[in-house]
């Protein structure tokens, strides 16, 4: 009897202490314990899983039994045989699975007349089945699928924002699998940013200007909230339109400045600001858009023209703005194509999508509908109760779950006027561009750049 207290107790302080050991220190434990305890399950599983989730296939077999006097029937006779063909149900050949940072992934090999969406569809009961949080599928090649799974949601704690190390490129969050979400704008140029309100829109766009205020860039902004967004960062601002009419001049003032860099790139024989050298490259500009609609709402007929001019002038700058170091972020509440085709020509040259939480499903399809009809019911299934988490067209071609670090008003406040001192004046940036008239010619050979 002392002996089987003991083994109790024993056992107990072996459970509490791998119990301590998987929250001190996670990684270690999964990798020497958890994952090799998965691995084994899944794969001592994955018949009954596959079977259970409509995976396999019927294939005949020849199938020998020892049992005396074995009768088999044809449908006119009985026949005595010990060889007979007979229907099993084959599962597809499942490598080894491979330990991630968050869960694990697996190659399959596909069985005849099955597409990745077949297991994308059952991505859901597989997750279930083996009891994760999670599972995407992707397919490298033709006849292989990957399942990655997650064990737990990275999204659940996010870090703080770390510093930007490249010119151009912010790490703005996480991704499901733990991967950090990168925003770089020499990659992905534009980008579309929808959400309600608290959705965390606003979070992400202050983690941009805490990353990309060190970084010798200007800021712009377009604030058509009256400016309450965005006045707060106007140190680091080199310029602020707070009402349609600024934001007609400033949009004017963008395409005039890509016009006169096209010259300085004619000049030195190069096709976009990087091949230029360092000592005559012009800084990159990023342009901040809140409240996009705004630009597009029109009250009565008399704003028409001017509503047609800034539709005309921000697609300019989306079309021709990548090659002269021009780049935006749109954010917006509403975006759909009822705002006019203005909207959805700007949509076609914004690569970079991120949906956040949306209250109406038009603006999921107009942000992720080109992309995967599952990206939109993920979308959709964004609760209130998890801001920042987002939906994210990724530079990869794919698209990720997603969360965004928080960043509080006050810090990127703070970042704003720690680096007020790196703001490019506006007025030496644009002097004397206005000089030289924008025809015909300069926009084709812009649009061919």
């Amino acid at each position: 009897m002392a002996d089987l207290l003991w083994a109790l107790i024993g056992l107990l302080c072996l459970l509490v202490c791998l119990r301590v050991w998987r929250r001190v220190h996670y990684r270690s434990f999964w990798l020497l314990v958890g994952y090799p305890l998965t691995a084994l399950s899944v794969r001592a599983t994955w018949r009954k899983v596959a079977l259970g989730c409509g995976l396999t296939k019927k294939r005949q077999r020849w199938w020998f039994t020892l049992t005396p006097g074995a009768v088999a029937s044809t449908g006119l006779v009985k026949v005595r045989r010990r060889f007979q063909r007979v229907a099993v149900d084959t599962k597809p050949w499942m490598w080894l699975p491979k330990p991630t940072r968050y869960g694990w992934r697996v190659t399959l090999h596909t069985l005849e007349g099955q597409i990745p969406e077949d297991y994308a569809e059952a991505a859901e009961r597989l997750a279930h089945s083996w009891r994760v949080h999670a599972i995407r599928v992707s397919s490298p090649r033709p006849g292989r699928v990957v399942l990655a799974a997650t064990m737990r949601d990275p999204l659940v704690r996010i870090d703080q924002v770390p510093a930007s190390s490249e010119l151009l490129k912010v790490t703005v969050g996480r991704l499901e699998t733990g991967k950090s979400w990168v925003i770089d704008f020499r990659t992905v140029p534009h980008w579309m940013n929808a959400g309600a309100t608290q959705s965390g829109k606003s979070n992400l766009a202050n983690a941009l200007i805490v990353g990309l205020a060190p970084q010798p860039v200007a800021l712009v902004g377009f604030d058509l909230k009256g400016g309450v967004e965005f006045t707060p960062y106007a140190p680091r601002l080199s310029a602020l339109a707070t009402c349609r009419a600024e934001s007609v001049r400033l949009l004017d003032d963008l395409v005039a400045l890509m016009v006169d860099r096209m010259g300085l790139c004619r000049q030195a024989g190069a096709r976009n600001i990087w091949q230029l050298p360092p000592a005559i490259r012009p800084v990159p500009i990023v342009a901040l858009v809140d409240e996009l609609a705004e630009l597009y709402l029109m009250a009565d007929k008399s704003e028409k023209d001017e509503i047609a001019k800034t539709s005309t002038a921000l697609l300019r700058v989306a079309q021709l703005g990548r090659a002269f170091g021009i780049y935006l972020f749109c954010c917006g509440q509403r975006i759909g194509s009822d705002l006019g085709p203005g909207v959805t020509a700007l949509r076609a040259q914004c690569s970079g999508r991120i949906c956040h939480r949306v209250n109406d499903p038009e603006t999921a399809t107009m942000t992720l509908g080109d992309l995967d009809p599952a990206a939109l019911v993920s979308a959709r299934s964004i609760a209130a109760e998890t801001p920042g988490v987002a939906i994210v067209a990724s530079q990869d071609g794919q698209w990720y779950r997603a969360r965004s670090f928080y960043v509080a008003e006050h810090a990127a406040e703070h970042a704003a006027r720690m680096y007020a001192d790196l703001t490019p004046s506006w007025a030496e940036l644009t002097e004397g561009i206005h000089d030289a008239e924008i025809n015909d010619a300069d926009l084709d050979e812009l649009l061919n750049a």
